[in-house]
């Protein structure tokens, strides 16, 4: 099988989980590759603005259930990785900008340079939290959908779940929220049930090539 017809299906095995089987729990190697996956997705400027609880603790995931719609995901999954968008660490005021940046090993004229493109490119959404969360928050989904696939790759499911009660879960977790803020819940483990038919629309519906 070519790499390509293996990924397609890793594709066709990725579906919204709805329901796991709570006995059976994923190895921690496994758990770590697809965290490692996370780690190593783009996001704007190199600033990796994210953090991924892991949560395997029974009781913190039935706290935080009913602020999650009551979805069977929350507690039925091996694990529920919280992913967490990132607020204070891309201001340039907090120093993480620079030293992100500097990574890069770049002359210091150079660094202080980008820093002032990076301050006056973002000027408009670095001036309010709301603005930072939802900048951050839609880079998650980066790292978020790697995570899924790279789970599919070794048949381990997953489901992307937007409905929860922000605040309420925050507090649960008790965040800082001036340092992270939740964009997302994303529970991993094992089907219970057989995968519903997956559809989409044909290509033709979704793909243009403008030449």
């Amino acid at each position: 099988m070519s790499k390509k017809e293996e990924f397609l299906k890793a594709m066709d095995f990725r579906h919204a989980c709805k329901i796991f089987d709570e006995y059976k729990k994923i190895s921690d190697a496994d758990m770590h590759y697809i965290l490692e996956v996370a780690r190593k997705s783009p996001s704007s400027f190199g600033m990796e603005a994210w953090k991924f609880l892991v949560i395997t603790n029974d009781e913190l995931r039935e706290e935080l259930k009913p602020f999650c719609w009551n979805q069977p995901q929350i507690t039925t999954c091996s694990h529920l990785v919280v992913v967490l968008a990132g607020i204070d660490s891309v201001k340039v005021e907090s120093g993480e900008v620079r030293s992100r940046l500097s990574r890069r090993n770049m002359p210091e004229e150079k660094l202080n340079a980008f820093l002032k493109v990076y301050a006056g490119h973002l000027s408009d959404v670095l001036n309010d939290d709301d603005k930072i969360y939802q900048w951050t928050a839609r880079q998650t989904y980066i790292a978020v959908a790697n995570m899924m696939n790279a789970a599919a790759s070794i048949e381990i499911d997953s489901c992307p779940i937007e409905g929860f009660e922000k605040e309420k879960v925050e507090e649960v977790l008790g965040l800082d929220t001036s340092k992270f803020q939740v964009a997302l819940m994303l529970p991993f483990g094992y089907r219970i049930n057989e995968q519903s038919e997956q559809l989409r629309l044909d290509f033709e519906d979704v793909v243009e090539f403008i030449k």
